[in-house]
């Protein structure tokens, strides 16, 4: 890979988890998921997207496709709470330690609890931000769970 590594991509090669790595050029105002599916050609089921959100107060990641919705109701109920809502971007950005429309799942600053939308098991691979807007990476759903702790579960809408 050309240029500086992220969080995410040293915790694959610290793992020895097998991954590739996709760069796109990131065009300002562009819809960071949809344009992540689009410019690779890729099915946006299975390009997924990282959002943060409060769980009952507590922050929780949810990765679902770019071509879904987060359920926040079922968000929480994966993580055994009641109410969930979109957390603040800068809020985001600080507890991952990445800039928003770049926020991985893997390698955050703080490990927060983590849900992946089930529709991932479809998939022999799946992409998700590589820590940084432009950078993808693409491994299999069991190694992306596995790395995140995340529990598996529907929480995604269409």
């Amino acid at each position: 890979m050309a240029g500086k590594g992220t969080p995410a991509t040293a915790l694959l090669a610290r793992r020895k988890v097998r991954h590739e790595l996709h760069t796109y050029l990131h065009h300002e105002g562009a819809g960071y998921g949809a344009e992540a599916a689009a410019v690779m050609g890729q099915d946006p089921r299975r390009v997924f997207k990282t959002l943060v959100a409060r769980v009952d107060g507590t922050l929780t990641v949810g990765i679902v496709p770019v071509a879904a919705q987060l359920d926040l109701k079922a968000l929480a109920a994966a993580v055994g709470g009641k109410k969930a809502v979109m957390a603040e971007v800068a809020e985001a950005e600080r507890a991952t330690g990445y800039v928003a429309g770049g926020i991985s799942p893997l390698g955050q600053r703080k490990r927060l609890p983590t849900v992946l939308d089930s529709s991932a098991d479809a998939h022999a691979t799946v992409f998700c931000s590589g820590g940084r807007r432009g950078l993808e990476i693409e491994l299999a759903p069991a190694d992306l769970a596995s790395l995140t702790g995340a529990v598996v579960a529907p929480i995604a809408t269409p």
